[in-house]
């Protein structure tokens, strides 16, 4: 249930996603393309919102990670768009998938050889994408007597696929030692040239390689964290284009009280008040995904640094307050209050982690409020 009832909310700055999508339009070569990767509820953006602002800015598809993630943006309305399903389904969805003009990823002649009874009984045609596995270790495959097995049964059953694209993901492009990365391209390069004619789509560029490795032959890039205005690499290598964080966490003070010195606070009584204190409570908690690991990290009220006392609860966080502030008083968790910001990546720094996980963490029970566009 969204908690539209409730001053907390996440604020989606549409003009910030779709200046990210400009600046890396701007460096692609003449024969490269954008796909938004939307997946994750656009990174707990907003799909739908994300993807026609992506649209408008020049994306020519989506990456999703499931069916039901594709099918919502068809429902939606973006119904010419190739949208691509990164990760791979069952057989027996194919249909499915097929009625919705969805792309697929698979790495599995078995896969192919039950879709294809399914979808010449239902007369539905797929387009498929063959996952190259170059050395992240997830899906597709890394022999080319597999790749050209899949190969050559798509070339023998025009009627159920269309051999659409072929692709892999690397595993370091956002780290400042290449060697990795380079090894990856040779294995993918090395499969690639085992297929002749080449598919529409051969891409392998994600938001790392877009920016620190520009001579890479993918004529698509699947722009996913720099889309939304983050860095690939967190601190290790600074980007290549601007980048304007597109979400705000904000929420108001609640409740507010004064407590005398030694007050225990919160499950567990994790934090005693060393003197008498103002405390203030906020309405989140992990169950919005604001995690009990941020104990004593600082957020903004009214323009000043406060620091969450005592553990994060499901619903409500304590904060120490510089004095006495009003409720209702503005709280900022990620995004700007006057001079000060605070990053998903700096939340990510402090509960030693990405900022992907960040911004996924955030709960559909947190409203969505659009801006811009």
């Amino acid at each position: 249930m969204v908690s539209n009832h409730r001053p907390t909310k996440v604020i989606v700055d549409l003009e910030a996603i779709q200046a990210n999508l400009h600046a890396q339009k701007a460096q692609l070569a003449e024969h490269q393309e954008i796909f938004a990767v939307v997946k994750a509820n656009a990174y707990g953006h907003g799909a739908v919102p994300v993807a026609y602002a992506a649209k408008e800015a020049g994306a020519t598809g989506f990456c999703v990670a499931t069916i039901d993630e594709g099918v919502e943006l068809r429902q939606a309305g973006l119904t010419e768009e190739t949208i691509l399903v990164l990760g791979v389904i069952p057989s027996y969805e194919a249909v499915y998938a097929a009625q919705y003009d969805l792309s697929v990823a698979t790495g599995q002649i078995e896969f192919l050889h039950e879709a294809q009874e399914l979808l010449a009984r239902e007369a539905q045609k797929l387009k498929v994408h063959l996952a190259l596995d170059t050395g992240m270790g997830r899906i597709g495959v890394s022999q080319a007597d597999e790749l050209q097995a899949l190969v050559t049964f798509l070339e023998h059953s025009p009627e159920q696929f269309d051999f659409e694209g072929v692709f892999t993901h690397f595993a370091q492009a956002d780290a400042a030692d290449t060697s990795y990365y380079q090894k990856q391209v040779a294995k993918f390069n090395e499969l690639v040239t085992q297929i002749n004619p080449q598919p529409r789509y051969v891409h392998s560029a994600n938001s790392a390689t877009a920016q620190w490795h520009r001579d890479n032959p993918s004529n698509v890039v699947r722009m996913g964290i720099s889309l939304y205005g983050l860095n690939p690499s967190g601190h290790e290598l600074q980007p290549t284009t601007a980048l304007k964080p597109a979400l705000s966490l904000v929420s108001e003070l609640a409740f507010v009280k004064k407590v005398p010195r030694g007050t225990a606070l919160g499950y567990g009584s994790t934090y005693v008040s060393p003197s008498e204190e103002w405390i203030g409570t906020i309405p989140i908690g992990y169950a919005d995904g604001w995690l009990r690991r941020m104990q004593g990290f600082e957020i903004l009220i009214a323009g000043q640094k406060c620091p969450i006392v005592g553990r994060v609860c499901m619903d409500q966080l304590m904060v120490r307050l510089p004095g006495k502030l009003a409720v209702g008083s503005p709280v900022t968790l990620i995004g700007r209050d006057g001079d000060l910001e605070i990053t998903a990546q700096d939340v990510a720094d402090y509960a030693q982690t990405i900022s992907y996980e960040v911004l996924c963490n955030l709960t559909d029970r947190l409203p969505r409020v659009y801006r811009g566009n």
